[in-house]
């Protein structure tokens, strides 16, 4: 039998400010939503997102955990592992929209491909393995976008 449903607290954050009920594609659902909040102006400065990734992350954890408890393995409810991902992937980047939308792209592909290692972090049980399977394919397309824009052509493109 599964624990209890957690608090409505819990669902709410840990799900990504309830995007982990949308009925479908919910972990796209929070990177689109994880992009409208980096919208905010200000946002994409490193003293602002660092502490949002690692605040969200600390705070992921244990509500992944107890969100797993209840809902079974890795649950499309909990989303909060894809906000801290599309924040990460969006990391000392350019802030114009081709790179967002690029970010989003690569970080959607390789969350759903799941390169190594991040594939042994979802097979893993508990909030820790939620969020770093994310937060590997986050820092995944974040680096092929950071190589991307090394090239003149895509560079121009992008920015």
């Amino acid at each position: 039998m599964s624990d209890p449903r957690p608090s409505l607290l819990v669902r709410a954050v840990g799900s990504g400010l309830g995007s982990g009920y949308a009925p479908v594609a919910s972990g796209t659902v929070a990177s689109a939503l994880a992009a409208l909040i980096y919208l905010i102006p200000g946002c994409e400065r490193p003293a602002v997102l660092l502490p949002l990734i690692a605040i969200t992350f600390a705070v992921g954890v244990p509500l992944a955990t107890v969100m797993e408890r209840h809902y079974g393995h890795d649950p499309a409810e909990v989303t909060i592992d894809e906000m801290v991902g599309m924040w990460i992937s969006f990391l000392f980047l350019p802030k114009t929209l081709p790179v967002i939308a690029s970010a989003f792209l690569l970080f959607r592909v390789s969350d759903i491909v799941k390169p190594y290692p991040a594939r042994v972090f979802d097979r893993m049980s508990g909030g820790f393995g939620i969020m770093m399977d994310d937060v590997v394919a986050a820092i995944y397309a974040n680096a092929v976008l950071q190589v991307l824009l090394l090239i003149d052509p895509v560079r121009q493109i992008l920015l």
